[in-house]
């Protein structure tokens, strides 16, 4: 199935008279010090428009292939019928050749692969030119978590997209048995990205970014309508949606996600991010794990808690990626912490 297919699949249940439902309304944060609220009032602040920042997520329609583990490969060298070869790109990332041994080809396009061939070969043979095809995508996938039927990894032939990987993950049927578009998703790239989908409004409004191209290993998290959670990323062991109730900390909350890594170093610091209204609040470590003090942080559904390495440069830069609404006053006040 191409992927107009997916999308008139999915045409009907925008007719179909899906109710969004509405999310109830969640504590806020504890309100900064009035010296710091005066900082932040007269801070200027940077909005990008939500639909640019999809576009700049998006990879481009032409972006080459880059292969992966899992990838079968053939290996075609002009006029040596004898050289040709069909591999798999192993757990480590590398291909082992007849005569010349191993050569990682991991995150390499097909001509990148062609070329690493060549130098490998080039010490038993000369002028060589080598051409490489895949024959199997095996690490082409994304992975769909949430209220969907059947989640886990989707692998494609092609482009990874937004609406093809929900289709074929099975949408969760509402009251009335017709199958419900997710009224929003988030799309974690890596351990530092995350961006929000409202998938209904796009679909409805025939906005083309609802079936956005995805890149491989992107994770598709679509959140019940009961559910409420926060995205915590950077330097901890599990980044993604953990779940949040009454009764979470912000200690608890890192000790779901696994707990912070080395890298986050000795005297860590937990910057928790409003996308809803541009704010940040930085915590030292030590300080979330007092009973008494990390009490009084109040996670709402929807920030992001990011634990940064140590360092001001990388904390800066990974801030301006989670959020496009970002206040130049809060990352003076990281730069002062870290």
């Amino acid at each position: 199935m191409n992927r107009r297919m997916y999308i008139a699949a999915l045409l009907p249940l925008v007719f179909a008279g899906i109710a969004a439902a509405a999310q109830a309304p969640a504590p806020l944060l504890p309100p900064p010090a009035a010296e710091e609220s005066t900082a932040q009032a007269n801070a200027p602040v940077l909005k990008q428009n939500p639909l640019e920042a999809l576009r700049n997520f998006e990879p481009a329609a032409d972006e080459a292939y880059r292969l992966g583990k899992g990838d079968e490969i053939t290996v075609d060298i002009a006029g040596r019928p004898d050289l040709a070869a069909k591999l798999v790109v192993g757990p480590d990332g590398c291909v082992t050749l007849p005569l010349a041994g191993d050569v990682k080809l991991d995150g390499m396009t097909r001509p990148e692969a062609g070329k690493a061939i060549e130098a490998k070969l080039a010490h038993y043979y000369d002028n060589l030119s080598v051409q490489v095809a895949v024959t199997k995508y095996t690490s082409n996938r994304v992975l769909v978590l949430g209220a969907v039927a059947t989640p886990g990894e989707v692998t494609f032939e092609g482009t990874p997209t937004l609406l093809e990987a929900l289709t074929r993950s099975g949408l969760v049927t509402g009251p009335n048995k017709v199958a419900a578009i997710p009224e929003r998703c988030a799309i974690y790239r890596g351990s530092d990205q995350v961006m929000w989908v409202e998938l209904r409004q796009l679909v409805e409004s025939g906005n083309a970014l609802a079936d956005l191209r995805l890149r491989r290993d992107d994770v598709i998290y679509v959140p019940s309508l009961a559910e409420q959670f926060v995205s915590v990323l950077g330097e901890v062991q599990h980044p993604g949606a953990v779940p949040v109730t009454s009764n979470s900390t912000l200690a608890s909350v890192l000790a779901d996600a696994g707990g912070l890594t080395d890298q986050a170093g000795n005297n860590a610091h937990i910057q928790i991010v409003d996308p809803s209204t541009g704010t940040s609040r930085v915590l030292a470590f030590k300080d979330v794990l007092n009973p008494v003090k990390s009490r009084e942080v109040i996670l709402k559904p929807g920030q992001i808690v990011f634990v940064p390495k140590t360092g001001f440069a990388r904390a800066t830069y990974v801030f301006q990626r989670l959020n496009p609404l970002f206040q130049l006053s809060s990352l003076a006040y990281l730069g002062a912490v870290l």
